[in-house]
């Protein structure tokens, strides 16, 4: 799995056209799931995102996390994370997961991160035509790829 995460101010995500769905300060996750990915690594990519310390403490050093500071998420489907471009110039998507696997692993990403101690999880929808607002907050903006993972 793929995420992109950005430290904000305040985000919203539009589902559709419909009335956006905000938070304050916390995070936005773009997440995208690829082919090869299984259910079992969604437990430890939402606690990764919702413990990673990068909101500033008291001595400007960035040590706190958006579930100990009591902070928001915004959690957003983006298949296009895994657009690949080492060919041309119209990006393959290939390697993203297709329904139902993709669809599942989102569901059970948002299901982990209400788990997290974060203040609100807000969502968009899978598959659905949003529009996203951000004030990234640095800006700060990390990026995880669970393949990583397995070469440590």
């Amino acid at each position: 799995m793929r995420a992109v995460i950005q430290r904000v101010s305040r985000a919203s995500v539009a589902v559709n056209g419909g009335e956006p769905r905000a938070i304050g300060p916390g995070i936005v996750i773009l997440l995208g799931v690829g082919e090869h990915d299984t259910l079992a690594i969604v437990p430890k990519l939402a606690e990764k995102c919702a413990q990673l310390r990068i909101f500033e403490d008291e001595d400007g050093k960035l040590n706190r996390s958006a579930a100990e500071l009591g902070y928001s998420a915004l959690v957003v489907s983006n298949f296009t994370l895994y657009g690949d471009t080492a060919r041309g110039r119209r990006p393959s998507f290939i390697r993203a997961a297709k329904p139902p696997l993709s669809v599942e692993a989102y569901e059970a990403f948002l299901r982990e991160m209400q788990r997290q101690g974060l203040k609100q999880v807000q969502h968009g929808e899978f598959g659905a035509d949003m529009q996203v607002s951000l004030v990234n907050d640095g800006p700060v903006t990390i990026v995880i790829d669970t393949d990583d993972w397995a070469k440590h």
